[in-house]
């Protein structure tokens, strides 16, 4: 397990989950289902999101040594995929940042918040995008396939969902199909997560070198996948308590759910840094 990483770790878990969290809202937000009230009390609730993007890019920075050496990358944007991860995920931080801040203050037409929104939205797409190219290294053939980019599309999606929902538990929303339907799309996702670990696994006893095996880079993968599907399983069922109780969710529940998803995925990314070997002697 790569804890060394942890910088890398923690930027690009907390960064897909809040560009996950960041879309969902968009969406329910461009929906024009909120009231007035319920708007207001989400639009505050945002404030994490940026608080997890924070987080993410100070880690990422330190994984760099210093800020600078993230503005010097920016040198290259358009013919690196880090130079075009920092850029876009700058951008998106400015994008969805100023929305949020036009919002919180009042400031701004209505339209011009909207066009801000909708292009964060999209930037957050082309950020999420970005990073996973950064991985599909043609020298690494542990990252260089289809679960890289699948992994990486579940996390935005689980992480982000249970998030995105919590926001909206917390903020009163009165939307209760969004408490019936993102459940059964977290499960969905989920059903597709754990499919393709168990078929990652079974494809790494393929990947060898001279010197190396991918199945055997990690002594420990047995009891840190159990560990990671477990938490993931535990997100899956309290974030599942409400709709079998025909109840409403809570803040207490969502953020149970979410605070066991989160590990989840830092122990899954932790194992994905874990498997890197490159090619060769």
């Amino acid at each position: 397990m790569a804890w060394h990483e942890w910088p890398l770790i923690l930027f690009t878990v907390l960064a897909q989950t809040a560009v996950g969290a960041f879309l969902l809202l968009g969406a329910v937000i461009l929906g024009g289902k909120l009231c007035v009230g319920v708007s207001h009390r989400l639009h505050k609730g945002m404030f994490f999101v940026w608080v997890l993007m924070g987080l993410g890019f100070t880690a990422s920075t330190m994984h760099l040594g210093s800020p600078f050496r993230a503005l010097n990358a920016l040198n290259q944007v358009g013919s690196s995929w880090l130079s075009n991860e920092i850029f876009t995920g700058s951008l998106f931080f400015a994008l969805g940042g100023g929305y949020w801040l036009l919002e919180m203050l009042d400031k701004g037409a209505e339209s011009l918040r909207k066009v801000l929104l909708m292009a964060a939205m999209a930037v957050g797409v082309a950020f999420m995008y970005s990073m996973i190219k950064v991985y599909l290294i043609d020298t690494v053939p542990t990252w260089n396939t289809a679960y890289t980019p699948l992994a990486f599309m579940m996390t935005t999606v689980i992480s982000g969902l249970i998030l995105g929902h919590l926001l909206l538990t917390a903020a009163k929303h009165k939307i209760e199909a969004l408490d019936t339907a993102l459940p059964i799309i977290g499960a969905i996702a989920v059903a597709v997560s754990l499919t393709a670990l168990v078929s990652q696994m079974i494809s790494l006893d393929a990947i060898h070198t001279s010197v190396a095996s991918a199945a055997e880079l990690i002594p420990n993968m047995a009891q840190l996948q159990i560990i990671r599907v477990g938490l993931l399983l535990a997100a899956l069922a309290v974030w599942f308590i409400p709709r079998l109780m025909n109840s409403r969710p809570g803040v207490p529940v969502m953020g149970l759910s979410f605070a066991l998803v989160l590990m989840s995925e830092l122990v899954g990314r932790g194992v994905f840094y874990g498997l890197h070997m490159t090619t060769g002697i």
